[in-house]
């Protein structure tokens, strides 16, 4: 009798068990059958079978989860690098739907004025009269380094701030401090100095103010250094064109995004009631700097062929078709990779993840990016 129930139990618990399977796999599977096509009408044509790689699924915004904290590193597209860097800049962009027609005014009168008034004395750099000097005499071989030290020290206002340059975390290669133009000349070599000097004189044109934008003129400095000083490397290891020109070029196209930001600011200022929009003026920034740098360009009388370099430069533009151009893109995102990385916008790995991949060699790339994105010694 004992033996009997003892069957009838185990029989039971098997019954439940298999039950209990078909309603977690069974029904699983026949719901997940597709359904039997539709007949088609007269005429139609046939249906093809559904693509399971190319079903579209529908979700609400709170299934996006864009608050969730990213774990591990994250490949940036270029538009978000841009387009974090823009906030940092200028801050949070509004909708595009809060645009009022009075945006859209500023926006009109902004790319007029860029026409005709951005090689104007009020708006458009010159070009520093020592530049082409310091760059004829740092590639001159006959030219020593006490007389380019001597040709340099001819304008104190360059050497003031080339000294503070020399000193930064950049360009410092010894804990004592860089004194003189002479120490710093020995130990940046011609090349260093060459891209220091520059970096010293063009400066100054980044001193602008704004109450509206206050960061601007920081972010737009650190960003247009740190491009200039990307190019130079992947010019040299990878295009193997001409890193000179790809650095002057880096800071043309900073100088034309400050032109650019002051002839907005200037309109907006004719409409007093009107509060300057972030989002306006990161798309005038996008739209119109490439062009204007060409006009600085060529007012600077740079060659056709380096000039070529700025054509189609955008935040939404990634493939260049010359060297010099690819070179100024690879620049402008590493260097606002390492603006964000430096500003805590993004982290190490994320900014890393989001390098181009390039055939630079590894130890090379990490010797630019360790310079152009100083972190604290722990």
């Amino acid at each position: 009798m004992g033996q009997l129930l003892l069957v009838i139990v185990v029989v039971a618990a098997v019954a439940l068990v298999a039950t209990m399977l078909y309603f977690r796999f069974g029904r699983a599977a026949v719901s997940e059958t597709p359904p039997a096509p539709t007949p088609a009408s007269p005429g139609a044509a046939p249906q093809a079978p559904a693509d399971p790689a190319s079903a579209t699924m529908s979700f609400s915004a709170a299934d996006l989860h864009f608050d969730a904290p990213v774990e591990g590193p994250r490949k940036l597209e270029p538009a978000e690098v841009f387009g974090k860097l823009y906030d940092l800049a200028l801050g949070k962009a509004r909708p595009a739907s809060s645009v009022t027609a009075g945006h859209q005014e500023v926006m009109d009168a902004t790319a007029a004025a860029l026409q005709e008034d951005a090689t104007q004395e009020k708006y458009a750099p010159r070009r520093p009269n020592m530049l082409p000097r310091v760059l004829s005499a740092s590639s001159d071989d006959s030219f020593s380094r006490r007389d380019l030290a001597a040709l340099i020290a001819r304008d104190p206002s360059l050497v003031g701030n080339l000294l503070k340059i020399a000193n930064s975390s950049f360009y410092r290669v010894t804990p004592e401090p860089v004194e003189s133009v002479e120490r710093a000349v020995v130990l940046l070599g011609t090349d260093g100095i060459r891209s220091l000097v520059t970096a010293a004189l063009m400066q100054p044109i980044f001193r602008i103010g704004g109450a509206d934008f206050p960061r601007f003129p920081e972010v737009a400095w650190e960003h247009t250094f740190r491009a200039a000083n990307a190019s130079v490397p992947y010019n040299f290891l990878v295009e193997k064109s001409d890193p000179a020109a790809a650095e002057l070029l880096s800071l043309v196209m900073g100088l034309a995004g400050v032109v650019v930001f002051r002839v907005s600011v200037d309109q907006y200022a004719k409409h007093p009631k009107l509060r300057p929009d972030a989002g306006v003026m990161s798309s005038l920034l996008d739209a119109h700097s490439a062009s204007v740098a060409r006009r600085i360009a060529t007012s600077w009388e740079l060659s056709e062929a380096t000039i070529t370099g700025l054509d189609g430069q955008s935040t939404r533009v990634s493939k260049y078709s010359t060297p010099l151009g690819r070179s100024l893109y690879y620049g402008r995102l590493v260097g606002a990779l390492a603006v964000l990385r430096i500003n805590h916008i993004i982290d190490e790995d994320t900014a890393r993840a989001s390098i181009p991949v390039t055939t630079m060699p590894e130890d090379q790339l990490e010797r630019m990016w360790s310079r152009l994105s100083p972190q604290p010694e722990k």
